[in-house]
């Protein structure tokens, strides 16, 4: 995982976070927050808040003093511990893709598969700029619905030896989630003491907390794994037409559904998320990669350290139809922010495109390059004696040139960043080439990855426990 030392980019004044801290307050105590599930109002109704119907009065103050029991700071842990990460501080952790219905190959959208599933799984495995697939890396449409989750959890777990995120969409979908994560790690001591999923809760903002994904909360956090609380805020739809006004909602959403988190668990880990752009008001259409969810990005990390929780924001996000020029600028102006405010963890690092409807195999590779380059460029230089290179000097002399001096051919192998996917290639060689862009060069790249890929080893028993475990399941529940 990256470890990001350079300073963080605060644009907030402390007058303005006083500001959007008196506005969460104003909305979780005189509007509220509704919570779709009775047991997480009776939890808030036992812990002296007022509850009308399903919405939810909160006292301010109570709410910090249950967001303060969450950890600032917590480890994640995979199969192969090479590979598990920590969460908070000035460590940054990337996820794929998630969510996406179609998938991208090419010339061609389709519906997504399992076979695209598990191959953006593999492809996952093999960059190490990624510490994580995801969960729902594209939705296998392909499988039965009722029982496609066990079949992406256990890919996970067997394509990767990494960190892999746990399945929302109900309660029963976390319990088969925990219990195969069980048999992973050996029981259920073992990931309570240390958590080894990290699961997206996302609120129905405007503020409400659905049942289906409280559900799954209940599940996670008293399990002690991890979840990600995160308002889903498209600015003009599901949140007002101004950057700060969302950024108060966001505030009351994820606080509250934290809040609940340590209800439920106190201690419990949980991650400070924001999924927050704007629509196109004059389409209606949702856009990403935009200067006003930069902007947001770059808040969202500033309150979050505020509240000493680690956060989840940015990602490779574009609303292009292709991966082309836009689907790379708009990424890029989601990416770097994201670095520039430390993010903690990171979903949709790569293969999105489409505004999240597709995951796309050339926009992958797109992806890592750009995460490859600002890796580099958010390393602090190491400046001593050595670096100067006064010797070059000496060798080279007045109105020479530094090719073939000692000091480079020292450090010509390392000394600047080599691309993966980019071409510096002269016109004349380019042309020799095949005359590749660098969605051609995308396809090339991915496909031999895929070619070379080696599954991690695993326990033979283990997989055959998963494997009955998948099959008994997918039986009991009818398909």
């Amino acid at each position: 995982m990256f470890v990001n030392t350079m300073p963080r980019y605060e644009i907030l004044s402390p007058d303005a976070l006083t500001t959007l801290d008196k506005g969460w307050r104003r909305i979780v105590s005189e509007i509220g927050v509704e919570f779709m599930a009775p047991r997480a109002l009776d939890l808030f109704r036992e812990a002296g808040q007022r509850v009308e119907g399903n919405a939810v009065m909160f006292d301010p103050d109570f709410v910090l003093e249950q967001v303060a029991k969450a950890p600032r700071e917590f480890d994640v842990q995979a199969r192969n511990p090479a590979n598990s990460i920590h969460i908070g501080g000035d460590h940054m952790s990337f996820s794929g893709v998630y969510g996406p219905p179609f998938v991208r190959e090419g010339e061609v959208r389709r519906d997504a598969t399992l076979d695209d599933f598990h191959r953006f799984t593999m492809l996952a495995q093999s960059f190490p700029e990624l510490d994580s697939a995801g969960g729902v890396i594209c939705e296998p449409n392909d499988a039965p619905l009722d029982s496609r989750h066990l079949d992406m959890v256990y890919a996970l777990q067997t394509l990767t030896d990494k960190i892999y995120m746990g399945n929302v969409v109900s309660g029963v979908n976390a319990r088969d989630t925990i219990a195969m994560t069980e048999i992973l790690f050996g029981g259920r001591a073992p990931i309570e003491a240390t958590p080894a999923t990290i699961s997206l809760i996302n609120c129905n903002s405007p503020l409400r907390w659905d049942d289906r994904m409280l559900d799954a909360q209940f599940e996670y956090s008293a399990a002690n794994q991890t979840v990600v609380i995160t308002p889903f805020l498209l600015m003009g739809a599901m949140s007002p037409v101004s950057i700060p006004a969302t950024l108060v909602q966001q505030m009351a959403e994820a606080l509250t559904g934290i809040c609940l988190s340590q209800l439920i668990r106190p201690g419990a880990p949980v991650i400070f998320g924001s999924f927050l752009s704007n629509i196109d008001m004059q389409s209606g259409s949702p856009c990403f990669g935009t200067p006003e969810s930069a902007l947001g990005l770059l808040c969202t990390g500033q309150i979050a350290r505020h509240f000493g929780l680690p956060f989840r924001t940015g990602g490779g996000l574009t609303s292009s139809q292709a991966a082309d020029a836009q689907s790379a600028y708009e990424a890029l102006m989601t990416m770097l922010p994201t670095f520039l405010t430390g993010a903690n963890f990171v979903m949709h690092s790569a293969g999105w495109l489409e505004g999240g409807l597709v995951a796309c195999f050339e926009k992958f590779i797109i992806d890592v390059e750009i995460l490859r380059m600002l890796r580099v460029e958010f390393t602090p230089l190491e400046i001593d004696e050595a670096s100067l290179a006064f010797d070059a000097h000496t060798e080279v002399g007045h109105g020479g040139h530094f090719l073939g001096a000692a000091h480079t051919l020292e450090r010509f192998r390392t000394c600047f960043y080599r691309p993966l996917l980019s071409s510096s290639a002269n016109y004349e060689r380019w042309m020799r080439g095949g005359a590749l862009d660098a969605t051609a060069r995308a396809t090339e790249i991915y496909q031999k990855r895929l070619a070379e890929y080696e599954r991690p080893p695993i326990d033979d028993a283990i997989r055959e426990e998963l494997s009955e475990y998948v099959a008994r399941r997918r039986k009991e529940l009818g398909d």
